[in-house]
């Protein structure tokens, strides 16, 4: 058994993402309609999420674009008065994502009692976003600093819209990151949000650190949801599950309900 089924409650877990719209600092934040919009907005797409049945929910910054590697503290401070205000009517487990930057994610972490964060914890990137550098060792001392050491830390291994400077095979990268930093999970990612997972890629993630928690991170559909969930140990989903499986679009609840009873049904 896996973590997964003790602080989720199931294996085979779907993790679904809840994206909040530009935030205070943003360059598409909306100062007409202010935070109360944004808060509205992100209760309208956690109730279709819990109502369609998923099995945890996690909150993020996704549409902050272009995206820091250093998260400025207006985005944290806007993110925890959103759930903040969504906590008494949060029903599953959730996990918080400060794109892109580990310490900030365990901040929102900390204050909101998320069960875990996902974030790029490992490696050096050639980015969108420029050079892309990281410090594991410094992100993991201060999560026990700030008493988060119960938090879960999901490491994206394949970052979208990185690749690694040095040419690193991704059994090579696995196996060192499992050894060296004990992840709780490893999440393996298309190019962009929505993008399918490659399959080869996830086994080969899988077969080489098989008692690690493997997670297909992007691109996972009710049609390739019983080809992923036959390797991956669960999925985060987002595009999927909103209307006409498009990014930028809120969540569609029937979206959701039916790729979850396809979901339940295979694990079953």
């Amino acid at each position: 058994m896996t973590w997964l089924k003790e602080i989720i409650g199931s294996e085979k877990t779907i993790i679904a993402m809840c994206h909040f719209q530009p935030l205070p600092g943003d360059p598409s934040y909306n100062k007409d309609k202010g935070m109360e919009y944004v808060v509205e907005m992100a209760r309208k797409d956690l109730w279709a999420l819990q109502r369609g049945g998923v099995d945890a929910v996690m909150f993020s910054n996704e549409f902050s674009l272009p995206y820091l590697t250093k998260v400025e503290p207006e985005t944290v401070a806007a993110m925890a008065r959103i759930i903040g205000e969504l906590m008494s009517e949060i029903e599953i487990p959730f996990g918080v994502n400060v794109l892109w930057d580990g310490k900030l994610s365990l901040d929102l972490a900390a204050a909101t009692g998320a069960k875990f964060v996902r974030e790029i914890f490992t490696g050096t990137y050639a980015s969108d976003f420029g050079i892309w550098d990281t410090n594991v060792g410094e992100t993991v001392r201060h999560q026990h600093h700030i008493g988060a050491e119960k938090v879960k830390l999901l490491f994206n291994i394949l970052p979208e819209a990185a690749k690694y400077i040095a040419d690193r095979d991704i059994e090579e990268i696995a196996k060192s990151t499992v050894f060296n930093n004990r992840p709780d999970a490893l999440c393996v990612s298309g190019l962009t949000a929505g993008a399918k997972t490659d399959l080869q890629i996830l086994k080969k993630v899988k077969n080489i650190v098989p008692e690690t928690v493997v997670l297909a991170n992007t691109g996972v559909t009710i049609d390739n949801l019983e080809e992923q969930l036959s390797i991956a140990d669960g999925a985060v989903v987002g595009t999927a599950f909103k209307y006409e499986g498009k990014f930028e679009n809120h969540v569609d609840q029937k979206r959701v309900e039916a790729f979850m009873k396809k979901a339940k049904a295979f694990r079953s």
